[in-house]
């Protein structure tokens, strides 16, 4: 059984399926507290549900694509054979984590959406490194900027670990904490291999939940 915030039906706001019809599961509970989480929400509360149960409402959307999120949903066991019985269904399956528990049991054909977390998130210490080396190619690293320092933590990681080696880096800013054009900026300054991100879903919808 897992814990379930909300199941709902929107537009894939970031990553690699950005702009496809999506259906999100988001379980609840997460073990860390980043400063600009937007889904605090999801932190307590929820409701249990069989994963047969969870299948059976997706299925009702009709849509191709599912998204797993949370809160952390890696932070709930029962997550692993919820992500295998999605792609054995034939859905195209991606999770979106925080990168501070370990990824090695994710079916490996979900597309993982690793967050890296900078000093700003104030959970810098909680990156599990030993995930870069299980990440493929269709899997996509993010960090969220929230100002310049952060940036330039960002940009020496990004050289030293030689995170666009491993798959695709997003760059991605806070929203009301640092101006989007100036992120653009920087990484152009400094011609960085990262794909610049917005929150699809913020622009045409503002902070609504569950959209």
């Amino acid at each position: 059984m897992l814990r379930i915030t909300e199941i709902f039906h929107s537009i894939q706001g970031e990553s690699r399926s950005l702009g496809w019809p999506t259906v999100f599961v988001r379980l609840s509970g997460c073990p860390l507290r980043c400063g600009y989480c937007d889904t605090a929400y999801a932190f307590r509360g929820g409701e249990w549900m069989e994963n047969e149960d969870i299948c059976h409402q997706v299925a009702e959307f009709g849509c191709r694509h599912v998204t797993v999120t949370g809160g952390e949903p890696l932070a709930q066991k029962d997550v692993l054979p919820l992500l295998a019985g999605l792609c054995d269904a034939g859905y195209e399956t991606s999770l979106e984590t925080s990168g501070s528990l370990d990824i090695s049991g994710v079916d490996p054909r979900v597309s993982i959406v690793m967050d890296i977390k900078t000093p700003g998130s104030g959970e810098v210490d909680r990156n599990r490194w030993e995930n870069l080396a299980l990440l493929q190619e269709k899997d996509q690293i993010k960090l969220v900027i929230s100002d310049r320092e952060d940036y330039e933590w960002a940009r020496t990681l990004l050289r030293e670990r030689r995170l666009a080696d491993i798959t695709e880096v997003l760059f991605s800013p806070v929203q009301g904490q640092l101006a989007p054009a100036e992120l653009a900026d920087w990484i152009l300054e400094d011609r960085l291999p990262v794909r610049f991100q917005l929150q699809l879903h913020k622009i045409l919808w503002g902070d609504e939940k569950g959209r």
